[in-house]
Order: structure tokens, then sequence, then C-alpha cells
């Protein structure tokens, strides 16, 4: 039973973290087509600013998640207007100068803070005893955070101006512009949301773990599968996606000695093994006005 406990708070507390991720991937994509592999690089680079300014800086937390997902949101659009802004209709290239982006960033980590693992304050301390077992506090807050910054999104998405907007231009760009649809405040606005996704997964769950230059790697794998397994464009499906590759790391990690080793292997096995049997994914695009 204790071992039961232990999965499904590690599973929720992954989710959250991997769904949030994969839902700003698909939401960038799903809107600007722009595939942003410098997605979890842009989450790492939130985990270190965290660090700065709260252990070199001496910022309180809260302060430093602020200026730190605010950051990584200047960022983002810095390196839309300069770069993608100029390149979205070319899909390869938009791969190559995001990789080159999260390349950049890793080595100028690298760089500053060398190879060594640190960490990051937790929002609460403590722990909550579930039939013997200790649960943290930070596992909890980062479970509700998640769920509440998802369902946000989503009814963002479905019941604003706004939203409606996105939807409109993720449909059709050309007929978002005749219905008076400024494009590219719409992108440069789900820029911004795709970032601050990115930038509050790291302030939740990274507490839990430790941080070093590496650490965009894994989780691009596992939201990249997300996206995949759920159907490229489609929400709904990154969450499914993020739900059951989280689940499949999980389970590895918990069951089997050294699981750590295979987290990876199994998610993605996981994610083959459904789009053989459904290549299109879970939920996926057909048609262009199915996305989001």
């Amino acid at each position: 039973m204790s071992l039961i406990i232990l999965l499904v708070v590690n599973w929720l507390a992954t989710a959250g973290c991997y769904t949030l991720l994969a839902t700003g991937f698909s939401l960038l994509f799903g809107v600007a087509r722009v595939a942003n592999f410098a997605h979890t690089a842009l989450y790492m680079l939130t985990g270190f600013l965290i660090y700065t300014f709260t252990s070199i800086l001496g910022y309180g937390l809260i302060l430093s998640v602020l200026l730190a997902i605010s950051s990584v949101i200047i960022v983002a659009i810095s390196y839309y207007i300069l770069v993608l802004n100029r390149i979205k209709e070319q899909p390869l290239a938009v791969m190559m100068v995001t990789f080159a982006l999260a390349l950049l960033i890793q080595d100028i980590l690298l760089y500053i803070f060398h190879a060594s693992l640190r960490g990051i304050e937790p929002f609460v301390q403590g722990y909550l005893e579930i039939s013997g077992v200790r649960v943290s506090y930070q596992h909890i807050f980062t479970i509700i955070v998640s769920g509440v910054i998802l369902f946000g999104l989503i009814a963002l998405l479905a019941k604003t101006k706004l939203g409606k907007a996105i939807r409109a231009v993720a449909q059709d760009t050309e007929m978002a512009t005749v219905m008076g649809i400024n494009v590219g405040h719409i992108l440069l606005i789900t820029t911004s949301i795709s970032a601050m996704l990115a930038g509050i997964a790291a302030a939740v769950i990274l507490p839990l773990f430790s941080i070093e230059p590496y650490m965009w790697l894994n989780p691009l794998t596992i939201i990249i599968g997300a996206v995949v397994l759920g159907g490229l464009g489609s929400i709904k499906g990154s969450i499914f996606g993020a739900l059951i590759l989280s689940f499949a790391e999980v389970l590895v990690v918990t069951f089997i000695p050294e699981g750590g080793f295979l987290r990876g292997v199994a998610s993605m096995l996981a994610m083959v093994a459904v789009l053989i049997f459904k290549p299109e994914g879970l939920f996926g695009v057909i048609f262009e006005e199915e996305r989001l």
C-alpha cells in the first residue's frame, strides 16, 4: 500500500510538470507552427535564475520566482521577434535555431555554474503522513499548482475572448486576419504563455530535484513524445500523452532497481506501443480546423 501511495504521488507531481511543459510546447506549435526545441532549456534557465536570485543575491523566493519567469518570457519573446518570426515558414530551420538556443543556454550555464548539482528552496517545508508514508508538502503543492494552472489554461482557451482569438489564429491565420485579429500580437502572447508555462513548471517541480546544465534533455524527449503521442496540435492530446509517459517513467523508477537509468526508455516504449495502433496519435489533427 505504501508503495502505491508513493507511486501515485510521484506520478501526479511528475505528470504536473510534464503536462505544463507539453501543453506549452503544443500551444506554440499549434498556433505559430513553431516546434520550439528550446522549450525545456527555458524550463532549466528558470531553475537557475531562481537559484541565482535566492542563493546568490539573497532575494525572497516569491520575488525570485516572479523575476525568473519574467526573464524567461522576455528571452522567449526576444528570440521570437529577432529570429523565429523571420524563419517560421521553414520548419527545419526553426528546429535547428531553437536547438541552437538550447545549446547556447546550456553552455552559458555550464560556464557559469559548471556541472555540479545545485538545489532550489521549496515553497513549503515539512511533510504529511499518509498510511505511514511521508509525502512532502512540496509534492502536494506541485500537484495542486500544476492542476490549477492547467485548468486555467483550458478555461482561457475555451471561455475568453483572447482564447477564441488564439484558437482562430491556430485554425486559419488568413481568416483570423480578415476578422480583424492582430495575428502578430496573438503570436507574441502565445509565445509568452508557452514560456510562462515552462517557467511555472520549473518553479514548482525543481525544488524536488537537483538542477544542472544538462537537465533539459530528458524532459525535451518526454514532451516531444507526449505531443506526438497525443497528436500534433492537440492540447488535450498533449495532456493525455504527458500523463501516459510520466506514468511509465515513474513506474520504472519505483519498481526497478536502478530504474532511473531506464525512465526515458520506458516512456519512449510506451509512446511506440500506442503509435503502432494509432499512428496519428490519440487525438491526432486530421483537419487544420481541429487544432487546439
